[in-house]
C-alpha cells in the first residue's frame, strides 16, 4: 500500500516540476523577449499554469496519498524518506491557500512587473504604486493564511517560501551583529583605501556584444554548459529555466564591462548549482534546490569570494584585454584588482561591494517589514528608503529609479526573499573557506582559469545534496559548524584591511 501511495506521488510530483518549468521559462521569456503586446496574454498563461499547479495537488487524493505513504515509510530508503518529507513540505506551501487567491496574486504580479519596468524607466513610483498595493494586499492574505497553516508569524511564513524554516528568531541575531561591525569596519576600509592609489578606469566604451563574448568565455571556464543553457539581456539580471535548460540574464553598460561581467558570473553560480542538483531526483521535490540561502550562497561564493579575488584577475586580464581590445594599465590584473575590491557607498545593491551589498539587504529587510506590518503606509516607501540608506551608507538617492524602483522583488510578490542575499553571502564565506582548506592549490588552479576542482567541490558537497539536508545540516557537513557570521567578517578584515 506504502509503496503504491509513494509511487503515485512521485509521478504526480513529475507533473508538478513539469508545470512549474514550464512557468519559469514564460516567466523567463516575459523579461527578456517577449513584445510588450503580450502582456495580458502572458499573465493569462502564467495564471492558468500557477492554478493547474495548485489542483494537481489541492485534490483530496494527494493528502490521502501521503498519509498513507508517510505511515509506513519503512520500505523506502533514507532519499526516498527525504523526498517523502519535502513532499509534506511543497503540499503544505501549495495547498494553504485557496485556488482564487492564487490565481488572483498571479495576476496581480504579472501586471505589477509590467508596470515595474515602465515605472523604473520613467523615475516614476506613482505609476506602479496602485497595482503593488494590491501585491502587498494580496501577500497579506497569503501570509495570514500560510501563518495559521505552520503556527507561525507572517513574516516568518513568507520567509518559508524561499528559505524552508527560516525565520526572524534565525536572521535578527545574525543582522544584529552585522548592523553593529560592518559600519566600523566599512570606515576603517575606506580609510585605508583613500590612503593608496585609485583604481584606473578601463576606457570605453565597450560594446555590449563583445561583453557578451567575455560573460561567455568566462561562463565556459566556471564550467557552464551551454548545451543547457543560454546568456541574455534584461533589466534586473536573474536565473530561470530548468536544470537541464538554464537561463540567465544580465544588463549592460558600454562605460563599465565589470558590473555586467560580475551579473553574469553570479548568475552562473545559480545556474551551476541547478545543473549539479541529483540528476536521478529531477522533478522530485527532494532533487530541488535546498532554498534561496543555499542558492545565494553558490552565486554569491563564484562572484564574490572565488571571482573576486587576486588570482582570479591573474586570468581575467589577458582574456579581457583580448576580447575588449583593450590593454594598457587600466587592464592590469593588479589594476582590475583594485577595482574589483573598491568600496564604496553606492545607491544600486546589484552594483554594490561585498562590504557594503549587506546594508543594503538589510535595509530592504527592514522596510518590507513595516509594510507588510502596516507600519509603514505605501505612499511613504521612497521617502523611507532615501532616509534608510543615508543612514545606514551616507548616501541616498535623488531619483525612485536608483532608490524603492531599483529591484524586481517587490514588485514581483517576493516579499521575504531579501533577508536570503545577506545568508547567502555568510554562507558563501564559510564555504569558500572550507573549499580552500580541502584544495590547497585552489589560487593556482583559479589564476590558470582552472575552476574544476571548485566546482567538483561544490558539487560533491552542496548541489548533489539537494534539499535531503536542511540549510544548516549542509553548511555543518561541509564546513563542520552552523551558518554564522564568523567568516564573513574574517573574510572582510583579511581582504580589505
Amino acid at each position: 500500500m506504502t509503496e503504491n501511495a509513494y509511487a503515485a506521488l512521485e509521478k504526480r510530483f513529475r507533473r508538478y516540476s513539469a508545470l512549474s518549468g514550464a512557468s519559469g521559462l514564460l516567466g523567463w521569456d516575459q523579461e527578456t523577449m517577449m513584445p510588450s503586446g503580450g502582456a495580458e496574454a502572458r499573465a493569462e498563461q502564467l495564471a492558468t499554469l500557477d492554478v493547474l499547479q495548485h489542483e494537481l495537488l489541492a485534490t483530496p487524493a494527494v493528502s490521502e496519498e501521503l498519509a498513507r505513504a508517510e505511515a509506513d515509510s519503512s520500505g523506502l530508503d533514507p532519499m526516498q524518506q527525504a523526498n517523502l518529507r519535502e513532499m509534506r513540505r511543497v503540499h503544505t506551501n501549495e495547498t494553504v491557500a485557496p485556488a482564487d487567491l492564487v490565481e488572483a496574486r498571479s495576476r496581480a504580479v504579472s501586471a505589477c512587473v509590467v508596470a515595474w519596468r515602465d515605472a523604473r524607466a520613467q523615475d516614476d513610483f506613482s505609476a506602479v504604486s496602485g497595482k503593488l498595493a494590491t501585491v502587498l494586499e494580496l501577500t497579506r492574505e497569503y501570509g495570514a493564511v500560510k501563518s495559521e497553516k505552520l503556527g507561525c508569524g507572517l513574516y516568518d511564513a513568507l520567509i518559508d517560501s524561499y528559505e524552508p524554516g527560516g525565520t526572524m528568531a534565525w536572521i535578527d541575531p545574525v543582522f544584529a551583529r552585522l548592523k553593529a561591525e560592518l559600519p566600523g569596519l566599512m570606515e576603517k576600509i575606506l580609510e585605508r583605501q583613500a590612503a593608496g592609489p585609485a583604481p584606473l578606469s578601463p576606457e570605453g566604451p565597450f560594446p555590449a556584444a563583445l561583453q557578451k563574448q567575455l560573460g561567455e568565455r568566462v561562463m565556459r571556464a566556471l564550467g557552464f554548459d551551454f548545451a543547457h543553457g543560454r546568456l541574455d539581456e534584461s533589466a534586473h539580471p536573474f536565473t530561470g529555466g530548468i536544470p537541464d535548460d538554464v537561463r540567465i540574464t544580465t544588463r549592460y553598460s558600454e562605460n563599465d564591462f565589470t558590473s555586467a561581467l560580475m551579473g553574469v558570473i553570479h548568475e552562473t553560480g545559480h545556474a551551476l548549482y541547478e545543473r549539479g542538483l541529483p540528476v536521478e531526483w529531477r522533478n522530485q521535490p527532494v532533487g530541488s534546490s535546498r532554498g534561496m540561502v543555499m542558492h545565494e550562497s553558490q552565486s554569491l561564493l563564484m562572484e564574490m569570494q572565488a571571482c573576486r579575488a587576486p588570482a582570479f584577475y591573474r586570468f581575467l586580464a589577458p582574456l579581457a584585454s583580448e576580447v575588449l581590445d583593450a590593454g594598457g594599465l587600466a587592464m592590469t590584473p593588479e589594476n582590475l584588482n583594485r577595482i574589483g575590491h573598491r568600496v564604496a557607498r553606492g545607491l544600486i545593491r546589484v552594483d554594490a561591494d561585498e562590504v557594503t551589498y549587506p546594508l543594503h539587504v538589510m535595509l530592504r529587510y527592514d522596510l518590507e517589514k513595516a509594510l507588510l506590518s502596516g507600519d509603514l503606509p505605501l505612499k511613504d516607501l521612497p521617502g523611507a528608503w532615501r532616509d534608510g540608506l543615508k543612514a545606514s551608507l551616507g548616501v541616498a538617492p535623488e531619483d525612485d529609479r536608483d532608490g524603492c524602483l531599483q529591484d524586481i522583488h517587490w514588485y514581483h510578490g517576493s516579499f521575504g526573499y531579501f533577508p536570503t542575499y545577506t545568508l547567502g553571502a555568510l554562507a558563501a564565506a564559510q564555504l569558500f573557506k572550507a573549499a580552500h582548506d580541502a584544495l590547497p592549490d585552489l589560487d593556482e588552479r583559479i589564476a590558470a582559469g582552472d575552476f574544476k576542482t571548485l566546482l567538483g567541490w561544490l558539487v560533491e558537497n552542496v548541489h548533489s545534496v539537494g534539499s535531503a539536508k536542511t540549510t544548516d545540516e549542509i553548511i555543518s557537513a561541509a564546513t563542520g559548524a552552523p551558518l554564522s557570521a564568523d567568516a564573513f567578517l574574517n573574510h572582510l578584515s583579511t581582504r580589505y584591511l
